[in-house]
């Protein structure tokens, strides 16, 4: 079975919204868009190159705007992120979008059954590089995975600011999970770079004092 890992930028109060740029994703009137900026460093880039390793990628409708309209012509970035088969979860875009068919390996997906299937597929069957189905971005869509237990990994770089508005890494509807801290770090500039790994039920008792 694969594994779906979610890896996101956020603030202390949760804020994954925009942290790339200023233009990235404005709704919501949002005005802090480049948040991550002022927190590079080499501890932090060395880590994101880390991550940018060939995977398959399971994107919401407007993280995959954004990335269409981008990644095709910046591969030598990210060498894995055009070759990865790309499913955008929409209820509404098309197969024969122009966006869809034009960043090769991109697939409609449209349900959390759709979600189930591919999840259940061993390696191999959908990639030939890699097991794993990161997800970018997408705050919507990772609510609907936390919400129907379909996240094996998080994998968050938690930065030391609050933004009080913007879209929201967690949600009402989250279901109680447990999970094991796997790695962490701490970079020069205070974002703690933490992994966990699905771990079973919240399990729960009293203090003794």
């Amino acid at each position: 079975m694969r594994k779906i890992i979610v890896l996101s930028m956020i603030t202390l109060d949760g804020v994954m919204q925009a942290p790339g740029g200023p233009k990235e994703d404005t709704s919501g009137g949002f005005k802090y868009g480049g948040w991550t900026e002022p927190y590079g460093d080499e501890v932090y880039g060395k880590v994101v190159q880390e991550e940018l390793q060939p995977a398959d990628y399971l994107l919401g409708k407007k993280t995959f705007e954004i990335w269409a309209g981008y990644w095709p012509e910046h591969g030598d970035f990210w060498p894995g992120i055009n070759a990865g088969t790309k499913y955008v979860f929409s209820k509404n875009l098309k197969k024969s979008d122009p966006l869809v068919t034009g960043w090769k390996n991109s697939v409609v997906i449209k349900s959390v059954s759709d979600i189930k299937k591919l999840k259940s597929l061993p390696a191999g069957k959908q990639s030939s590089k890699s097991a794993d189905i990161q997800v970018w971005g997408s705050s919507k869509l990772i609510q609907l995975l936390l919400k129907n237990d379909l996240v094996d990994e998080l994998r968050l770089k938690i930065h030391p600011l609050t933004l009080g508005k913007g879209k929201k890494l967690f949600a009402n509807g989250t279901i109680p999970a447990a999970f094991t801290l796997t790695e962490s770090i701490v970079t020069p500039g205070g974002v703690i770079i933490a992994s966990y790994k699905r771990a079973g039920k919240v399990k729960t008792g009293t203090i003794e004092v």
